[in-house]
């Protein structure tokens, strides 16, 4: 016998998946030169962000073991330390960017990703058959993973007991509070210009500025409401994106052919006020800007800034015989040797021939 409603209706009920979808394009370029790598070591994507969660892939150009040294194998990680296991359905096919089509991966594989979790394709595909395919062109090819996190999977009522949840709007709260000034108690004159804010906001997120604002050595009448303080070298617009991170944790949106300077001045304002995950950021950022154009200039930045990963970007790029002697007689250059005497010397010892 069925339930029904007082109005003598059915009712209704559902299983439902939350689910964040996502994926990633992995480009092997230089194939023919990736077969050296011996069987059971593999080369590393640079980590993507998919779901709220960090991955990366890893690619065995020669089988992931002895049993598949026939094989192109590979790897989906969850490049990071969680609490639970990760729901997660996933696959990888190989795409043919010429045809400029949208793919799926066929047949997708379900994985509980523990922390540091890993899915293995031991035999994705044999050498053979990639090297007589559509895929491989001018010794490159392509691969898409795609990702599905099944975030919650919940019995739901009739529609009068369900009450849907909006996502937290608490970023775009505090963005706005910032836009609107309302409340704020602390001024900053920078540029030019005049910037107010909320101490116990810029406190809880840098260090420097609790100090400056709350701790024995603040400036002049700086816990007074209504206080200015200067802040010097700096371009105001760069000082209002650092604010916007510390309000919203989240990168201010910039035009795309001056992306890379404003992630220079960026992070020299996130070491500045120790605002260590925005640095991390910008670092991570520019590492996709080093070119012979700009390699030296962010090589002086990760030097003065104590840049480790993004200084080891730049050394990897200088390493290239051709790469370093374009980038030497750039101006960019001739600063890093007048700015970073000691960087000269190790480079120096580093390439020295």
């Amino acid at each position: 016998m069925s339930s029904t409603s007082a109005g003598g209706k059915p009712l209704r009920s559902s299983i439902v998946a939350d689910d964040v979808r996502g994926h990633h394009l992995l480009t092997i370029h230089g194939y023919s030169r990736t077969k050296v790598t011996p069987t059971g070591e593999c080369a590393r994507s640079r980590p993507f962000i998919i779901g709220g969660h960090r991955w990366c892939m890893e690619y065995y150009p020669n089988g992931v073991c002895d049993e598949v040294a026939d094989c192109v194998s590979l790897s989906l990680v969850l490049d990071e330390d969680v609490a639970v296991a990760v729901k997660v359905l996933h696959g990888m096919c190989l795409v043919d960017e010429a045809d400029d089509a949208e793919q799926s991966a066929a047949t997708p594989l379900v994985d509980r990703f523990p922390s540091r979790g890993v899915a293995s394709y031991t035999t994705f595909i044999t050498r053979v058959d990639l090297e007589s395919s559509k895929y491989l062109r001018n010794d490159s090819f392509t691969i898409r993973c795609d990702i599905v996190l099944v975030h919650d999977v919940r019995a739901e009522g009739h529609a009068a007991a369900f009450v849907p949840m909006p996502p937290c709007d608490l970023r775009q709260d505090l963005g706005e509070l910032l836009a609107s000034e309302k409340g704020a108690d602390v001024v900053f004159e920078v540029g030019g210009e005049t910037v107010a804010a909320h101490r116990w906001m810029l406190a809880a997120r840098s260090p420097v500025f609790a100090a400056a604002l709350f701790g024995p050595m603040r400036e002049g009448n700086a816990a007074t409401a209504g206080a200015v303080v200067r802040v010097e070298d700096m371009d105001a617009e760069v000082f209002k994106a650092l604010l916007y991170y510390a309000y919203t944790g989240l990168m201010p949106e910039a035009h795309k052919d001056d992306h890379d300077v404003t992630c220079q001045h960026l992070l020299v304002a996130a070491d500045r006020y120790d605002i260590k995950r925005l640095k991390l950021i910008c670092e991570e950022n520019l590492c996709e800007y080093i070119n012979v154009g700009s390699a030296a200039v962010i090589l002086a930045l990760a030097e003065q800034h104590h840049c480790v990963r993004l200084k080891k970007a730049c050394l990897r790029f200088l390493a290239n015989p051709a790469n370093r002697r374009a980038v030497v007689a750039t101006d960019g250059f001739q600063h890093l040797s007048r700015s970073c005497p000691s960087l000269m010397i190790e480079l120096i010892a580093t390439f020295a021939v």
